[in-house]
């Protein structure tokens, strides 16, 4: 029986691949379809069925209604898991590699560590921990082991000592001139951070991936357009946009994300064109295109890829500044007063710091603490994932 010879490689078809290869999804794209689709049409039960006033999830005993901004953020968490997470299970010994070379850098695991609790509390948190109410009575609780001068609370509900108020376990860390509790709000904050770094980081690095490697693989008078629309993209005064937003519309969680994403992408297009136009230089970039391989082959299989770490490093930097952005916004009076964020906790405290000063500090802390650890992260996992740039930099 004669064996069949094995093809040459100049003689792929690489238009038989593409076409036999173009509806054959991943296990990542085939459980990413498998689960937005019931998430799909809950959100089409809950606009177009469901009363405005009845919450999403009632008719199975949950009183949670699910807002555009949630199942954005529930879609979000879907390709973290299926693309970023997935990953590291189907390349272990790859995974080993990076965690080895990770672990060095021990104020960025700590970092992991701070970044994993806000993640799970902002996950699970809310569903445990009510949001916070305003309740004058018990305004300016102080936090556990300290205290403040009576005439400052209305009732307290610790110790009174000697003319001062006690803090205790009921309100951990103190409460706001409203009475609301501040460790709730940290807690809950952590959701809408978590929401504006998933939802945020994803439009950008949709929109800018999309853009840098299409810039760069079309070339000529394209790319130089393209590259022009950028320039004045990062040159447009995004605060100037979201005043005109805010004034139009109204301040809001949602109307945040779209604008700040909208015009935030411009640095990753250009790093993607960097790092494509250098990788395309490659040699085995090179041999693809000699055998034939179609642009969206070479594109999708391979530039995509080989750019896949550097272009992570850079969008885990840009989510503090997001972060950043939404507390001076909120600290500045022109964010969403009805969402509990970590900004808005810091406002709240501003005029009472003489004398109430955790209100500031609790979630002033924790936000720095987030803002630096995203930071470590990110130069850790450009060590880790692109060692070359360590080695330029050497």
């Amino acid at each position: 029986m004669a064996t069949q010879k094995p093809e040459r490689f100049d003689q792929v078809d690489w238009n038989d691949i593409s076409r036999s290869r173009w509806f054959d999804l991943s296990i990542n794209s085939i459980g990413t379809l498998v689960t937005a689709v019931p998430l799909l049409l809950v959100a089409l039960y809950d606009w177009q069925i469901l009363d405005e006033r009845t919450p999403t999830l009632e008719p199975i005993g949950l009183e949670w209604d699910i807002g555009t901004v949630d199942y954005l953020f529930i879609f979000t968490l879907l390709l973290f898991a299926f693309y970023i997470v997935l990953p590291l299970f189907q390349n272990p010994r790859r995974t080993q590699y990076y965690w080895r070379e990770f672990r060095r850098n021990r104020p960025a695991v700590v970092s992991l560590g701070w970044l994993a609790i806000v993640f799970v509390g902002g996950i699970v948190g809310p569903f445990f921990i009510s949001a916070p109410e305003q309740s004058i009575l018990t305004g300016y609780q102080p936090p556990v082991f300290l205290s403040i001068d009576q005439s400052y609370v209305s009732t307290c509900i610790g110790e009174i000592a000697t003319g001062q108020c006690h803090g205790t376990w009921q309100h951990p860390l103190g409460t706001t001139a409203g009475g609301k509790d501040i460790f709730a709000g940290i807690v809950h904050g952590m959701t809408i951070s978590m929401q504006i770094g998933f939802i945020t980081t994803t439009i950008v690095a949709s929109i800018g991936i999309t853009f840098g490697t299409v810039s760069a693989y079309a070339g000529g008078w394209a790319d130089e357009l393209m590259m022009r629309f950028v320039d004045i993209v990062l040159s447009f005064p995004t605060l100037l946009m979201f005043l005109l937003i805010l004034y139009i519309y109204g301040a809001g969680l949602g109307m945040f994300i779209v604008v700040f994403a909208a015009f935030a992408w411009g640095g990753t297009a250009r790093y993607v064109r960097s790092k494509s136009l250098s990788i395309s230089e490659e040699e085995f970039i090179k041999a693809n295109r000699i055998s034939g391989a179609s642009t969206y082959r070479v594109v999708r299989r391979h530039v995509v890829p080989n750019a896949a770490s550097s272009i992570i490093t850079q969008l885990t930097l840009l989510i503090p500044g997001f972060l950043l952005a939404e507390a001076q916004l909120a600290f500045l009076g022109l964010g969403d007063s009805t969402i509990p964020s970590w900004g808005q906790l810091i406002s709240a405290g501003r005029s009472d710091l003489s004398f109430a000063p955790w209100i500031v500090l609790a979630p002033g802390i924790v936000l720095f603490l987030t803002i630096l650890a995203f930071n470590f992260l990110g130069d850790a996992l450009l060590d880790a994932l692109n060692p070359e740039a360590e080695a330029e930099s050497a």
